[in-house]
């Protein structure tokens, strides 16, 4: 991959060697320089969305798509006959069309706990100005009103329990800050075990509900999911302690928006905000929630990642991605890899190093109708004789076998089941 990397707007193509990427929101230089360094064409255009950028996907055919915010729709993908590989600059993906990355086989990467301290930091600047309510004092003061009376009152945070919903990156991060502002520090996650919670220095909730029970604060930590989407509703804000905390760093989905509003009026929850349902994805744009302007809420503008030490190491992780992928064809980070599959038969084929093995054994299972879930060649010391290993849906019969076993190459053949784990 020898060919000059540039950044134009001229076509890519699809016949050259270099890897051509377009990157479709805002990117470090830096992240950049190093792209370029690799060999590949750089494409960078941050304005490009919807039709738009559905238009650059069909012109322009990359190999690779970084975004950061910019929604990535099944048209997207459609438009795509030369994508591999897309790399969203951040942790979360809901904003990507997953599902339709994995039916044209494009696998989709990102970026987890680069952003970590980054969003800890804002959590904790929404858990001070619900404790202290900051920005109401500064209001105050520019509008040349002194009200030391009123925000005189307050709890404070030592000795206070903080709860973590979802205890990622992120989540260890916060919890870190929460010990030393002296609180406790309780956690709930579905993956989360009591030797885990021991083994971080954190107490082990079973329940969403114990977690809500107990906590003078809580800070939401969870992925944008189907099975997050009003993680946090009714139920959980009933079993909050009235005049407690609740701050949202991560999805506006992962909390019932109703079911807060009403807590905030009946128990006089505080809440701290840095995202929102239905919130404008970019841009200076006009903004309308309820939410915002009801007392003891605190907002920013989903701006947890924002800062240029996040964004460096973010560029950073996505430029690492790449250029793993160029260079081994393996994906870190990879969200879209199948848990499972269909195999039930793992075929291991020993053979010599040479070329039409593979091919002569593929044409054996193409006639048989034998479908490849997974497989691995590995080649040995010397590159005389390789291994392979092909998990196979269904099982093979002995004249298959024998077929297989009858090219001068092959070795051995051998099948064994393969067993769930």
């Amino acid at each position: 991959m020898q060919a000059h990397a540039i950044i134009d707007d001229s076509p890519m193509s699809a016949v050259t060697e270099t890897t051509s990427i377009l990157i479709a929101d805002a990117f470090s230089p830096q992240g950049i320089a190093h792209l370029e360094s690799l060999g590949c064409r750089v494409l960078l255009d941050a304005a490009l969305d919807g039709d738009a950028l559905i238009d650059a996907i069909g012109e322009k055919q990359p190999d690779v798509v970084i975004v950061r915010s910019t929604k990535l729709p099944s048209e997207v993908f459609a438009a795509a006959e030369t994508l591999s590989l897309v790399v969203r600059a951040g942790a979360g993906y809901d904003t990507i069309d997953v599902a339709a990355a994995s039916a044209r086989g494009i696998s989709v990467a990102n970026c987890p706990g680069m952003n970590a301290i980054a969003v800890a930091e804002l959590a904790w600047g929404l858990i001070l100005s619900c404790d202290r309510r900051i920005p109401d004092q500064t209001a105050d003061l520019r509008n040349g009103v002194w009200a030391k009376k009123e925000y005189a009152k307050a709890s404070g945070l030592f000795g206070r329990t903080l709860g973590i919903v979802g205890l990622g990156r992120i989540g260890q991060e916060i919890a870190t800050r929460g010990r030393a502002f002296g609180m406790k520090v309780v956690a709930w996650s579905r993956s989360l075990t009591q030797e885990r919670a021991d083994a971080i220095g954190v107490g082990y909730c079973e329940s969403l509900n114990n977690l809500a029970k107990m906590s003078d604060v809580v800070s939401v930590n969870v992925a944008a999911l189907s099975d997050t989407a009003k993680l946090i509703d009714d139920a959980f804000f009933d079993a909050m302690k009235p005049g407690s905390t609740i701050v949202n760093t991560s999805r506006g989905s992962v909390i019932d928006h109703e079911a807060l509003a009403s807590a905030i009026q009946d128990k006089q929850i505080r809440a701290g905000l840095d995202v929102f349902q239905n919130e404008p994805k970019g841009g200076d744009q006009s903004f309308e929630n309820g939410i915002v302007s009801k007392p003891g809420v605190y907002g920013t503008h989903h701006v947890g990642a924002s800062t240029n030490q996040a964004q460096e190491a973010i560029a950073s992780e996505a430029v690492r991605i790449v250029e793993t992928w160029m260079n081994s064809g393996e994906v870190p980070n990879c969200v879209n890899i199948a848990s499972s599959t269909a195999a039930s038969t793992l075929l291991t084929i020993r053979h010599l190093n040479q070329p039409g093995v593979l091919a002569h054994v593929f044409e054996i299972l193409g006639s048989s109708k034998t479908n490849v879930e997974e497989m691995e060649n590995v080649v040995y010391e010397g590159a005389t004789a390789a291994c392979a290993r092909i998990q196979i849906s269904g099982t093979l019969g002995t004249t298959d076998l024998e077929h297989i076993n009858d090219h001068s190459a092959v070795l051995s053949v051998s099948t064994s089941p393969i067993t769930a784990s």
